[in-house]
């Protein structure tokens, strides 16, 4: 168990990087460039520094997640505080990033360019974008709700892709790791005429790798061109598209508590197990998108922006899973597949403009977008013989398959928004309401039944923040959410959607001519209207309540002109205040309640290593309970990182870099999670060794 003692330390290490951080900043000047730049959009959807946001935001910038050798987006999150980013273990097909503690839609929660085109909760037709696709990532905790519309409590993911410029440059990578890793990326950009009024950006990647488990492998080619054209001095259009395959989708099941958690007689499954079968084994993802981002300068204050997105998703899948014990050594097994058609379309229109009443500064954000997704899926089942889960036989064929199951998927959401954030000296007063119209429909297409909702909401926002001279920065805010629920009542329509709101105040500090930057929050935020199914209901009501409360601190600093350091702790509680009989009163499964984390990087400019860099980082996670009934937990673990680097220019090759990662340096066997029933328990992913060579020119 957590001791107090560790958040003590946590604290400690904390205020000592914020004091070193205030004695540097005055003399260290030439430190900037390696650090974080502070500011987002994910927040407000306009340009404003973290630090003046009344509300806690975490920025990933690429070249941080680079060092640490993260090949996905939940791995990038890995060292961000009140992330969790081991909800299924080793697993890469999605980028799951647990917010807060909300486990439930975690899947859900990603945007891309501040649209919503990544992902169709309840189905399989969710993607997961390569980071080198990506120029930062910005994780903004807390309802956001006044801005996106449908979203998680817990806060949301916000991806920014990569963008034509006008300097031609661009970089080509090339990797190799165990278990088979093998990686060719490129990335170019430049002017297409002499005027600079063109540019394009042409980005891909080819990648393949066997999963830890056997007999399971990971594929995926994809590739992003782009154009950007300045129409004239105030008009600008860039054209996007986006082309991924993924021919393998690596490994995404469980196992049981006992036998992994805990000895089955006396025997541990082996975490490469695979209990599918050879045969039945598929994940294919195809997916295309394309679009436009179109902006027009009315004036000096005023600008009017649309984008535009349209996605089409194919997806087929077949799995043989476990479910519990069969024996004392076979585990049962079931069949599922999937055969999916998704089709999207989102778009967003702004105004944004700036204006002085009297002496209060407003800048104003008007905004309606829409999205539609329409998902066409077959999902086929039935019964596998079992499979001895410590010598395992493969080649059984299904024992029963049942006729599929065809359902059409329909989702509509339109939203009106409106954000002010006034500033009336140091003064930072942020007010946002947000009406959205949502339909959702869920047909059988055999039977034809459908299950509806037809729902209007109203969501908002409020913070104040209050911005020193010297940095400091206190604040305090309200905010709200709503999210459909996917599950149907008595009447067999969908129940209305659960609501989240949110409380939070906190700290943020920094330094005047740095980019370190320290942020303490403390939060509570309350979802009702959660799916609960009472005894001998056949049914379900909008009766639950779920509550998250707790504690983040993040610093990061470059200590010195050569020592970068960044640090996270995350204090969450997460409690069950009305649910099921066996859970409420209970804490959520699933959730560290402590997650530790820190990072260190130093760079060698003298000598023999100039040129030379080091990485170590710690990962720790405790209090993690197996089930929400709260019998049993996951026990704590601590994970080591490591990188090192060298920069070729310092003899005579500029531009050339190399780098070797190894995430899990001690090679820890690991339980990540175990979800609710302890039948589905997921493996933290092994040791991982990479070597990367590129060329930036």
């Amino acid at each position: 168990m957590f001791q107090p003692s560790r958040l003590s330390r946590a604290v400690a290490l904390f205020v000592l990087g914020l004091s070193a951080s205030a004695n540097a900043v005055a003399d260290d000047t030439t430190r900037l460039d390696a650090l974080t730049v502070t500011a987002t959009k994910g927040a407000t959807k306009t340009e404003t520094p973290v630090v003046e946001t009344p509300q806690s935001v975490s920025v990933i910038e690429s070249e941080d997640w680079q060092e640490k050798g993260a090949e996905s987006v939940q791995r990038a999150a890995n060292y961000t505080p009140g992330v969790g980013t081991n909800q299924i273990g080793s697993s890469n097909r999605y980028d799951y990033l647990i917010l807060r503690g909300f486990s439930s839609g975690s899947i859900n929660n990603t945007f891309l360019d501040g649209l919503k085109v990544m992902n169709d909760g309840g189905s399989f037709s969710s993607f997961a974008i390569d980071p080198w696709f990506l120029d930062r990532i910005e994780i903004v905790k807390g309802p956001t709700s006044v801005l996106y519309g449908r979203s998680s409590p817990g806060g949301i993911v916000a991806l920014t892709s990569k963008r034509p410029e006008y300097e031609f440059g661009g970089e080509v990578r090339a990797r190799l790791g165990n278990n088979a890793q093998r990686e060719f990326a490129f990335d170019v950009t430049g002017p297409v005429d002499d005027d600079q009024r063109v540019a394009y950006r042409l980005t891909g990647i080819l990648s393949a790798a066997d999963a830890q488990q056997d007999f399971v492998e990971e594929e995926r080619r994809a590739i992003a061109p782009s154009l950007m054209w300045d129409i004239t001095d105030d008009t600008s259009l860039t054209l996007l598209a986006y082309l991924q395959s993924d021919p393998e989708g690596g490994y995404h099941s469980g196992l049981p508590y006992e036998g992994t958690v805990v000895p089955r007689n006396g025997r541990k499954i082996d975490n490469t197990f695979f209990e599918g079968e050879p045969d039945y084994k598929r994940f294919s993802r195809d997916m295309a998108m394309v679009g436009y981002d179109l902006e027009h300068q009315l004036n000096s204050q005023w600008s009017v922006t649309q984008k535009f997105r349209h996605l089409s998703s194919d997806v087929k899948l077949q799995q043989v899973y476990a479910f519990g014990w069969a024996s004392d050594t076979e585990l049962l097994r079931f069949y599922s597949a999937a055969e999916e058609d998704l089709e999207a379309v989102t778009v967003d229109n702004q105004v944004k403009g700036h204006l002085a009443i009297g002496a209060v500064d407003h800048t104003l954000l008007v905004g309606l977008d829409y999205q539609q997704r329409r998902n066409d899926v077959v999902w086929p089942r039935g019964a596998f013989p079992a499979i001895d889960a410590f010598n395992p036989q493969y080649g059984a064929e299904p024992t029963a398959l049942s006729g599929p199951s065809r359902n059409l998927r329909e989702v509509s959401q339109t939203g009106l928004y409106l954000q002010d954030q006034m500033a009336i000296g140091g003064w930072r007063l942020n007010l946002g309401g947000r009406y959205d119209w949502v339909d959702i429909e869920n047909t059988n297409r055999d039977t034809n039944a459908a299950a509806e909702l037809d729902e209007t909401q109203f969501s908002g926002r409020a913070g104040l923040l209050y911005y020193f001279d010297n940095g400091i920065a206190p604040y305090a805010s309200y905010s709200t959410s709503f999210s459909p629920n996917a599950f149907r009542n008595a009447d067999g329509n969908l129940i209305e959607p659960s609501e989240g709101r949110q409380i939070e105040t906190g700290l943020k500090y920094q330094p005047v001519g740095s980019r370190d930057l320290y942020t303490l929050s403390l939060f509570r935020i309350h979802q009702e209207n959660l799916a609960t199914k009472l005894p001998q209901e056949p049914f379900y009501r909008a009766i639950g309540e779920i509550q998250s409360q707790g504690l983040e601190l993040e610093a990061k600093t470059q200590v010195s002109e050569n020592l970068g350091l960044q640090v996270g702790y995350a204090y969450t509680d997460v409690m069950f205040e009305k649910s099921e009989a066996y859970r409420e009163g209970n804490d959520a499964s699933q959730v560290p309640k402590h997650q530790v984390t820190a990072w260190a990087d130093y760079r060698f400019t003298e000598g023999a290593l100039n040129g030379a860099s080091a990485g170590l980082g710690v990962r720790h996670m405790a209090d993690i309970w197996a089930d929400d009934a709260n019998t049993r937990q996951v026990p704590d673990y601590t994970l080591v990182d490591l990188a090192l680097g060298y920069d070729f220019r310092h003899v005579g090759l500029p531009g050339v870099s190399a780098r070797l990662n190894v995430n899990n340096l001690l090679d820890k066997e690991y339980v990540a999670s175990c979800f609710n029933s302890t039948n589905f328990c997921y493996f933290g992913a092994e040791r991982n060794v990479t070597a990367t060579a590129s060329y930036r020119f």
